[in-house]
């Protein structure tokens, strides 16, 4: 009986272990619209992964980085998650079905609300954010716009602070290299 109840007790009190993809490409996640994003399909493209706020779908960056998506079409992808990781709250009283209908007016990916910092943070998160997996370097989401950028080899080859916008030359180089 003890050993049941000790066994019981790490179980419940042991730190979780969630699991990390190796590979960018391994990453499946819930679109807005519910439909699932593959990342495999992105194999050979650049991909450009940015936390967004899921409360302000008129903010200037979403029209850049679409513009940039549209630019170059076929060589990048961009895919934006929605986060609300910085204490703003997203709408008292709206359910996540609320906030699946509204538009954002992109063409480009938009995952389903996800943690992108601490304890909630999404696995391809942890990818993004850990050496351990990105292989490129510890890094932490500091605000609502922050990028990655994966080459086509699907390595993660630089992290851009949320103030660089979409159509930063720093940005389009990094695109371009």
């Amino acid at each position: 009986m003890k050993i049941a109840l000790l066994t019981l007790f790490l179980f419940i009190f042991a730190p979780s272990n969630k699991d990390v993809p190796a590979s960018i490409y391994q990453f499946k996640v819930t679109a807005l619209n519910g439909s699932d994003i593959d990342f495999s399909t992105f194999k050979g493209k650049k991909i450009l992964i940015v936390n967004a706020p899921w409360y302000a779908s008129e903010d200037p960056q979403y029209a850049e980085l679409d513009a940039l998506y549209k630019k170059y079409n076929g060589k990048l992808v961009v895919v934006g998650f929605l986060a609300d990781d910085f204490g703003i709250a997203p709408g008292a009283g709206k359910t996540a079905t609320e906030y699946r209908k509204k538009n954002y007016k992109v063409n480009f990916p938009i995952a389903a609300r996800v943690g992108v910092k601490g304890t909630s943070r999404a696995p391809i998160f942890e990818w993004l954010t850990e050496k351990e997996y990105n292989h490129l370097k510890d890094s932490e989401v500091k605000w609502n716009f922050q990028k990655y950028l994966i080459n086509e080899a699907g390595e993660l080859v630089a992290v851009f602070d949320p103030k660089v916008r979409a159509n930063d030359p720093k940005l389009i180089a990094a695109i371009e290299n």
